[in-house]
């Protein structure tokens, strides 16, 4: 999850913190590849830039009324929930993550 001050923390912050998060995703990434498949992945833009859309009506911005959005996901396949925490914990320990699976096609 990113709070809403993340966008500016992580302008603020200095090229070997920015690795430091760098080298988390991709142990997580090599983790994910060594016990299944990294499906997707993508980090999010700022919340403000979003538009939602609510019984037909569009506004700026997140529909959450809250300090924590959405800053990325990944869809993976792993053999089962505790292989995901397991390296899920290889992420940057600031970020705040979630774990869901996807309802079966």
């Amino acid at each position: 999850m990113a709070e809403a001050d993340h966008f500016d923390r992580w302008a603020a912050s200095s090229d070997a913190e920015q690795q430091a998060v760098f080298d988390c995703f991709q142990a997580f990434g090599d983790a994910v590849r060594e016990r299944g498949s990294l499906l997707q992945g993508e980090a999010l833009a700022d919340p403000a830039g979003s538009r939602t859309l609510a019984a037909g009506v569009v506004r700026e911005g997140p529909y959450a009324e809250t300090v924590e959005q959405v800053g990325g996901f990944y869809l993976v396949e792993l053999p089962d929930l505790e292989t995901a925490v397991d390296v899920a914990r290889l992420l940057p320990p600031a970020y705040t993550v979630e774990i869901r699976p996807v309802i079966p096609t």
